[in-house]
């Protein structure tokens, strides 16, 4: 955390990192990613050893580090593993919460930011787009993103289940616990259009209140306003139940049986269970969610497997087409040469194609690339085979040298 907080203070929401990485001489291409829990450099290199090395020195100066303190969190990943992990960072395998979405969001941020300093080139624009690829057929083939895996989050799906729409609740927020805070939170952002605050310091209910725009109320006017409120979060320190069952039925019969959600995070807790008997009232505590937040992590990783087996298929499209880059330059000599001698040879045949019709002389130009073209293409189509094998290096030394592509 400490490292990350000296590199994220020099380094965010700024193009200075880029700009020095760029200024190292083995570096073609490169991204920069700086998140909360991450800090990532992207890079093509003409010299991996070398790279790397000038990269721990940039990033030593970016963040007044020592080595010792880059050392010890340092991990370095080249070839088809830089792609691999690039991949499960866009598809959020490798988040601290598995499946969240924002990761995504941030490495293209990161991209365009790279793009306006143009630090991308081809293999970096080939490898993003792919990767943006992978990350959105993992969210649609795998269920990953598709469960709850906080409390808070698992409290807001089993609101959705029990009440349905959460426009027009409300909610009754007993104590100031971080983890029932959080969960109200995220009702509000769902909808929940008003909540009431109580605390048993009721300056702390007014500072609670006024962070969500609700209404404190004092500790004794609880049992008053139930009838109220459609959903009940309680995290109290007291040492007893604080709401039994006979209120909870009084609250009911006073809102003609509406559904009544409450979630007890206390410990120990704070809603008497018997209030689980009430029909069409829903009471869970901690330990139930934590069941529900358990399963639904369980249910994740068995989602991850399915990702990670597309991780791999993409991993190996991708590396194939990265090898037929090796083959490139060759393909392209050859292709001018073609072209060059096609050019000079009807050159030189225009004093006698100056008597043809210019349909006539076109219909020539045609037949010579097509004839070309079908000759060069079984070379080029075996050079491509061969480097997706790895075997591209013998044949295109052969094709250099038999078809004097060096000579120049």
């Amino acid at each position: 955390m400490e490292i990350r907080e000296k590199l994220s203070i020099n380094c965010e929401d700024n193009d200075q990192p880029l700009i020095e990485i760029m200024s190292v001489p083995q570096i073609r291409e490169s991204l920069f990613l700086s998140t909360c829990n991450r800090v990532e450099v992207l890079a093509g290199v003409s010299d991996i050893h070398a790279a790397v090395e000038n990269l721990k020195s940039v990033i030593f100066s970016l963040g007044n580090l020592s080595p010792n303190q880059l050392e010890q969190c340092l991990y370095i990943y080249h070839s088809d593993d830089a792609v691999r992990h690039l991949f499960r960072v866009a598809s959020s395998l490798d988040s601290m919460v598995m499946g969240e979405p924002q990761i995504l969001g941030q490495v293209k941020d990161a991209y365009r930011r790279c793009v306006k300093n143009n630090s991308s080139g081809v293999i970096l624009n080939k490898l993003l787009h792919h990767a943006f690829r992978v990350a959105k057929r993992v969210r649609t083939e795998t269920g990953i993103s598709n469960n709850a895996v906080s409390v808070s989050f698992a409290a807001v799906n089993l609101a959705k289940k029990i009440l349905g729409d959460l426009r027009g609740k409300t909610i009754l927020l007993i104590g100031a616990g971080e983890m029932s805070e959080l969960a109200a939170k995220h009702l509000m952002s769902n909808g929940v259009s008003k909540i009431i605050v109580a605390n048993r310091t009721y300056g702390q209910a007014v500072k609670l209140a006024d962070d969500f725009h609700g209404t404190p109320i004092n500790f004794d006017l609880i049992e008053e306003k139930l009838n109220e409120v459609d959903i009940v979060i309680s995290s109290t320190g007291a040492p007893g139940y604080i709401i039994g069952k006979a209120i909870i039925s009084s609250a009911l019969r006073r809102r003609k049986n509406r559904l009544m959600f409450l979630i007890d995070i206390a410990v120990p807790r704070d809603i008497d269970p018997e209030v689980n008997t009430i029909d069409n009232v829903y009471l869970y505590n901690i330990d139930n969610l934590q069941e529900i937040v358990d399963e639904n992590i369980s249910i994740r990783m068995r989602e991850a497997d399915k990702a990670e087996t597309i991780i791999d298929e993409e991993v190996l499209k991708f590396s194939g087409w990265l090898k037929t880059l090796e083959a490139v330059p060759t393909i392209v000599s050859l292709r001018e040469k073609v072209d060059e001698i096609t050019e000079n040879e009807l050159q030189k045949s225009a004093s006698w194609m100056k008597n043809l019709g210019e349909e006539e002389k076109e219909n020539i130009k045609i037949l010579i690339s097509s004839v070309t073209n079908k000759m060069i293409h079984d070379p080029i189509t075996g050079l491509k085979e061969e480097s997706q094998n790895d075997g591209a290096a013998p044949y295109i030394a052969a094709i250099r040298r038999l078809f004097r592509l060096d000579n120049e």
